[in-house]
């Protein structure tokens, strides 16, 4: 079976996450132009794996380079010159520091790029929104055909930096996000380090929650 078609039949969700070089509102054209043919290039190897557009290609909106207000500006002037089938596909993350969930809202007023809330960078960089306000806002960003709207889930190692991943899912932290994301539906992708280990405790805390689709329902 072809990679495409096991993703298909089993209802898996799949996003690209280009590295931190990948830049739509760099000043530098050269920087520019190979984050748009990187785009181009994860764009087209899901055209070819034949799925449709609810598989994404998700990027952060960018560098701030001294002044936000242009840098935005430059972000929805680039984007605008991009392949339809890039289009398609691309959404947009806050981050820890540079764009606010607030930001990338204001971002999709003029492009109307879909916005995935990553919990964690939301956590460390807010305007006061709690979650399920912030999750209204963000699902009315995406159409029916771009699917559920997307959700990175993470938190904080604990003695590390702020904005360090943690080595391993919370069970706590994990339930308490559940039942402040409530009633909203998403598709949630954990960015943990231990994987599956961490898959599988999230799994076992979410049994209960009516949300949860799990292979063969």
């Amino acid at each position: 079976m072809e990679l495409g078609d096991c993703i298909r039949e089993h209802g898996f969700r799949i996003s690209m996450h280009p590295d931190q070089f990948v830049l739509l509102n760099a000043p530098n054209e050269g920087v520019l132009r190979r984050s748009i043919g990187e785009l181009a290039y994860q764009s087209a190897v899901l055209d070819l794996m034949g799925l449709d557009r609810g598989a994404k290609v998700q990027i952060h909106v960018g560098g701030v380079y001294g002044d936000k207000a242009a840098s935005m500006k430059r972000f929805v002037e680039n984007y605008a010159q991009l392949d339809s089938s890039v289009k398609a596909r691309l959404v947009i993350e806050n981050d820890e520091r540079l764009y606010s969930v607030a930001d990338c809202l204001a971002v999709h007023q003029r492009t109307k790029i879909p916005v995935i809330l990553d919990t964690f960078h939301h956590s460390l960089h807010n305007h006061g929104e709690p979650i399920g306000d912030t999750l209204a806002t963000m699902e009315k960003t995406w159409k029916n055909k771009d699917g559920l709207p997307m959700v990175d889930y993470s938190s904080q190692q604990r003695n590390k930096r702020p904005g360090a991943h943690a080595e391993h899912i919370v069970r706590e932290d994990f339930l308490t996000f559940l039942l402040e994301s409530r009633p909203y539906d998403f598709d949630l992708m954990l960015e943990i380090k231990d994987k599956e280990k961490s898959a599988a405790l999230a799994l076992a805390v979410a049994a209960g929650d009516p949300r949860l689709v799990t292979m063969g329902k």
